[in-house]
C-alpha cells in the first residue's frame, strides 16, 4: 500500500511519532470525510442536481458569456417588420365592410353609392367560437325478419366511437394532460367550462387509457426505429408509480425520442430502452448499466465530467491542486471544441489541437489513480473509459455533451413534480406513450393534435395506426 500522506493540520513530528496502522486510518478517515463534504456540499454547478435544489448558501450560477452583437430587449436594430399573413377573404368567416359616413373637413354626408378609390384597409380578428358541444345521435334500430322472425339490431358502423365521446375529445383530453401537464380535475373543469361538456375525472381516466392504446403502435415503431439508429443519446430520472419507485429512461435519436418507464436503472432496463439487436454509439453519463457498451461505440458526458471535477476542486484535500489542473484541461477541451462548432477550424485541426491536451490529462491521471485519495477513484474511472472521452473527436455528428437527452427529459421532470408521478401501470404507459409521440412530433415539426386525433380514430376504427416517422432512420 502506499505511504499514507501527512494531513495538513498534524505537524511532520506529530504525524512521525503516529504508529504506521494509525497513519492508514487516519489517511482513510480523511478521504471519507472529504468525499462526505463534498456529497453535502452539492449543488448544481458541481453535481448532476438540478438548480432548482440549490440551497441558499450555493454560489450564484456564473453569468452566460455573450457572444456576437449586442442585443437588447424586443426586435434589434434594423429587424424587419413581422406582421402577421391575411388569410384569403374566401375563408373568413364574415366580412364587414366599413364606409366612412360623413367628411371630417367639411362635415359633408357622403352617399352610399360613392366608390372607393383605393382596395380597404384589411384587419383580421382571430376569435374562438362560442358554440354548444356538437352532439350527434345514432339510433340504432331493431327490426324482425319477416322470414324467420329473428330479431336484427344495427350494428355500430366503424366510423362511429364507442362511447358518448369522439375522438377529437379523446385527443385533446391527451393533449391537454400529457403535453401541457393539466391535472385531471383541471381537465375536467376546463372541458366542461370552455366546451360545455358534462365529463369527470374516471371518464377522463378512461378516455387517456385509450388514446395510449391508439399510440402503442407509434411506441413500437419508435423503439424499432432506434434500435437501427447509428446515435442516440441516453439518460434516466426518477419516477413515482403509487407505492413504487421505477425510472424513466429516455433515448434521443435523430429524428425520434423513445420513452420508457421500468422498475430499475441497470443493463436490463437499457437493453430493453435499446433491443438487443442495438449496435450503434451511445452518449451518456458514467452510470455503470451503460458500461455494458464497449468504450468505443460511447461517449461519455463531459458537462458531467466537469462537474465532477468542480466538486473535487471544492472538497478540501490534498488532491485540489491536481482536480484544478484537470478541470482546467477539461475547459480547454471545451474551448477547442467551441472553435470547431462554430466553424473556426475543421476536424485535422480540431484532433491536432486535443492531442497535447489528452496527452496531458492521461499522463496526470496516471499519477493520480495511484494515490489513493479523493480524485483516485475518479481518475482510474476515466482511464477505463478513456476511448469513450474521446468519441466526438473522431465520428461526425456526435458532441462531447448529453445535452440533448437532458433536454428531453425536462418537460418529463416538471410532469412528475406537477402530479407526483403517476398511479398504476396503465398511467405510466400513457406517460411514456405521450412523451414520445410528443418529442418525437416536435423532433420534425409535426402538429401533435393532428396526429393523436387520426391515432384514435384509426384505433377505434381497427384500421392500421398513422405512421408517426418519416421514411428514414432515427
Amino acid at each position: 500500500m502506499d505511504e499514507p500522506q501527512r494531513p495538513a493540520e498534524l505537524s511532520e513530528d506529530a504525524w512521525q511519532a503516529t504508529p504506521p496502522e494509525v497513519r492508514q486510518f487516519i489517511t482513510l478517515l480523511v478521504t471519507k470525510l472529504a468525499a462526505l463534504e463534498a456529497r453535502l456540499n452539492q449543488n448544481s454547478q458541481n453535481s448532476s442536481k438540478p438548480p432548482s435544489s440549490d440551497p441558499p448558501s450555493a454560489p450564484p450560477r456564473p453569468a452566460k458569456t455573450p457572444r456576437g452583437k449586442p442585443k437588447t430587449k424586443g426586435a434589434q436594430p434594423g429587424h424587419p417588420d413581422q406582421q402577421r399573413d391575411l388569410i384569403p377573404t374566401s375563408e373568413v368567416s364574415a366580412v364587414v365592410p366599413l364606409r366612412p359616413t360623413s367628411c371630417p373637413a367639411c362635415q359633408h354626408t357622403l352617399p352610399d353609392d360613392l366608390d372607393p378609390v383605393e382596395p380597404p384597409r384589411r384587419q383580421q380578428v382571430w376569435e374562438i367560437p362560442l358554440a354548444p358541444p356538437e352532439v350527434t345521435e345514432y339510433q340504432y334500430h331493431t327490426l324482425v325478419c319477416p322470414c324467420c322472425q329473428v330479431w336484427v339490431s344495427a350494428e355500430r358502423p366503424d366510423d362511429v366511437p364507442p362511447g358518448a365521446f369522439g375522438p377529437r375529445l379523446v385527443a385533446l383530453i391527451a393533449l391537454l394532460h400529457g403535453r401541457y401537464r393539466l391535472s385531471n380535475r383541471e381537465l375536467v373543469d376546463l372541458v366542461q367550462l370552455v366546451w360545455q361538456i358534462p365529463i369527470s375525472v374516471g371518464s377522463v381516466c378512461q378516455l387517456q387509457q385509450v388514446a395510449s392504446a391508439a399510440l402503442a403502435p407509434a411506441q413500437a415503431e419508435v423503439q424499432a426505429a432506434l434500435a437501427a439508429a447509428d446515435h442516440v443519446h441516453v439518460d434516466e430520472t426518477s419516477w413515482r408509480e403509487g407505492s413504487r419507485k421505477p425510472w424513466l429512461w429516455v433515448a434521443v435519436g435523430t429524428l425520434a425520442t423513445l420513452f420508457l418507464i421500468q422498475l430499475g436503472r441497470g443493463k436490463t432496463q437499457l437493453q430493453t430502452l435499446l433491443d438487443a439487436t442495438f449496435t450503434g454509439r451511445v452518449t451518456s453519463d458514467r452510470l455503470a448499466a451503460y458500461n455494458s457498451i464497449p468504450p468505443e461505440r460511447r461517449q461519455v458526458c463531459w458537462a458531467h465530467l466537469i462537474r465532477n471535477l468542480r466538486s473535487r476542486v471544492e472538497a478540501k484535500g490534498r488532491w485540489q491542486a491536481d482536480a484544478a489542473d484537470l478541470l482546467a484541461l477539461a475547459d480547454l477541451v471545451f474551448a477547442v471544441w467551441e472553435r470547431f462548432r462554430e466553424g473556426a477550424i475543421d476536424r485535422t485541426t480540431l484532433q491536432a489541437m486535443l492531442q497535447p491536451i489528452q496527452q496531458a490529462m492521461w499522463e496526470r491521471m496516471q499519477v493520480v489513480q495511484h494515490d489513493g485519495h479523493y480524485l483516485s477513484s475518479l481518475c482510474s474511472e476515466l482511464l477505463r473509459l478513456w476511448d469513450a472521452l474521446w468519441t466526438f473527436v473522431e465520428v461526425e455528428g456526435i458532441e462531447p455533451t448529453n445535452n440533448a437527452a437532458e433536454r428531453a427529459l425536462r418537460p418529463a421532470v416538471l410532469w412528475r413534480k406537477g402530479s407526483y408521478g403517476t398511479q398504476s401501470d396503465g398511467g405510466s404507459r400513457f406517460v411514456e406513450r405521450m412523451l414520445t409521440v410528443s418529442a418525437t412530433c416536435q423532433q420534425h415539426e409535426r402538429p401533435l393534435f393532428p396526429y393523436l386525433i387520426a391515432a384514435v380514430t384509426a384505433y377505434w376504427a381497427n384500421q392500421p395506426a398513422p405512421k408517426l416517422l418519416p421514411s428514414g432512420g432515427a
